[in-house]
């Protein structure tokens, strides 16, 4: 079997490395908290003392990581994995960044000789675990094909979508639709509550017509039944929003309810939802209302 590197344990992480150790494949591990390597550890993974050694030992190394800042020091960074590369090895990046960040990693990494994919996600800490995850890919195609076995071990379904950074274009666009959605339930959803009508009921009319969205309906329960651990937290999606914000001013292209959708994410940072679920965002529309989405047995 494939060696593999992964190094970023986080929500994310965690469950898609473990999901590799399941499907047998020898797995080098580095992560900055140690507690997370631990768990891993005892299900049969080898520990790595810094990036560049879990390169050293691998044939393939995903990254999964929070921000740009990240992956540079940890892909191209002091002790990071170009230190230990050779040519041959491939690097996947599952992180959120900026497409320019995913192009000048890749171009550093071709001078060794070393193929990278920009390769990030969707679905968040439940598709992770399930081994549900969309990837969608930039790089090049025979990479991203010979790669494609791991991509279904870890997801359903993996789209190439052109050169580097064409991945880290698509997930921004997707995350910005998102986003726009999870707002749209919010309103709405406070709305209707507001005029005294069930969530649940509304949530029932709602998937049944045009209105319906993935994003109302995987987030729905956890309003209702006030479960705001995260999934994915409020502050990553903003920091996404402002990716897709440079990114929309990078293509000169006008994008004012994501420009809008950005501010009220701000807005739930500034009051303390940050590091909670991204559906936690609903508080402000209940804060603004004077009322919570509840149970309609529940007084509110």
């Amino acid at each position: 079997m494939m060696k593999i590197g992964f190094i970023g344990l986080g929500t994310m992480g965690l469950p898609m490395a473990h999901n590799l150790l399941k499907s047998g494949y020898e797995l080098i591990i580095y992560n900055r908290t140690k507690e997370k390597m631990s768990i891993l550890e005892e299900k049969g993974a080898m520990i790595a003392r810094s990036p560049k050694e879990v390169a050293a030992q691998s044939e393939l190394v995903f990254t999964m990581l929070t921000a740009d800042a990240a992956v540079e020091e940890v892909i191209l960074g002091e002790d990071g994995i170009i230190d230990g590369a050779y040519p041959g090895l491939i690097v996947i990046d599952s992180s959120t960044i900026a497409p320019n960040t995913s192009k000048k990693v890749a171009e550093e990494l071709a001078l060794h000789d070393v193929e990278m994919l920009d390769a990030p996600v969707t679905g968040s800490e439940p598709q992770a675990i399930e081994g549900t995850l969309t990837f969608m890919v930039g790089g090049k195609k025979e990479i991203f094909e010979k790669c494609m076995d791991l991509f279904l071990v870890l997801g359903k379904i993996a789209y190439y979508m052109g050169g580097h950074g064409q991945g880290s274009y698509m997930k921004l666009a997707n995350n910005s639709m998102a986003a726009i959605n999870l707002l749209a339930f919010s309103e709405a959803i406070t709305m209707a509550t507001k005029a005294g009508i069930d969530p649940e009921v509304f949530m029932q009319v709602v998937s049944s017509g045009a209105a319906r969205s993935a994003m109302a309906e995987n987030k729905a329960a956890k309003v209702i039944n006030r479960d705001f651990h995260p999934h994915f937290m409020a502050q990553l999606l903003h920091k996404d929003l402002g990716l897709a914000s440079d990114t929309a001013k990078e293509l000169e292209i006008s994008a004012p309810v994501l420009a809008l959708v950005k501010e009220i994410f701000q807005m739930a940072k500034a009051k303390g939802y940050g590091a909670e679920d991204m559906c936690a965002v609903v508080k402000c529309y209940e804060e603004w209302a004077g009322i919570k989405v509840t149970k309609a047995s529940v007084e509110i």
